[in-house]
């Protein structure tokens, strides 16, 4: 039997920061709307106090459309976990898949209503596999020094 329960709770879910610019609307809309979209996303998390951790899933979706930038979404959605009897890997491990699975869906219907509110078409963001990402994460991790003095 383990000493100490894991116990995991969300305590709050907010969006920390936001973005939206259309730095060519007048051109964008009279184009046939056949969008290339990049996205980026980074992960941050912190202690912020005693089994208490925030925790953030950044991105920054960028639409063009044909030459023209359509439109730069940059946000940042973030939650406090209170998050007992793990630490170490573990601890890792559930703030960079479970925490993130959490906040993801709340990131993307931001997104989603900011296309909207900027008179683009709905931006459905696809799942993302947050277990996967993290797994690949470890294993780049584990390679870089093997391939660090060949760089």
């Amino acid at each position: 039997m383990a000493d100490q329960e894991i116990q995991v709770a969300l305590q709050r879910i907010y969006v920390k920061d936001l973005s939206f610019e259309s730095p060519n609307p007048v051109e964008v809309f009279g184009q046939n709307w056949k969008p290339q979209v990049n996205v980026e996303m980074q992960t941050k998390n912190r202690k912020i106090a005693e089994s208490a951790y925030e925790v953030s899933l950044e991105m920054t979706i960028t639409a063009k459309n044909g030459d023209k930038n359509a439109f730069v979404i940059e946000v940042e959605q973030a939650g406090i976990f209170v998050i007992k009897g793990l630490d170490g890997e573990n601890l890792r491990r559930l703030m960079g898949t479970f925490c993130l699975t959490i906040l993801f869906p709340y990131l993307r219907e931001t997104v989603d209503s900011l296309c909207l509110k900027g008179s683009f078409p709905p931006l459905v963001l696809a799942p993302i596999n947050f277990d996967q990402l993290y797994d690949q994460s470890i294993k780049q991790q584990q390679q870089q020094p093997a391939n660090q003095p060949h760089a």
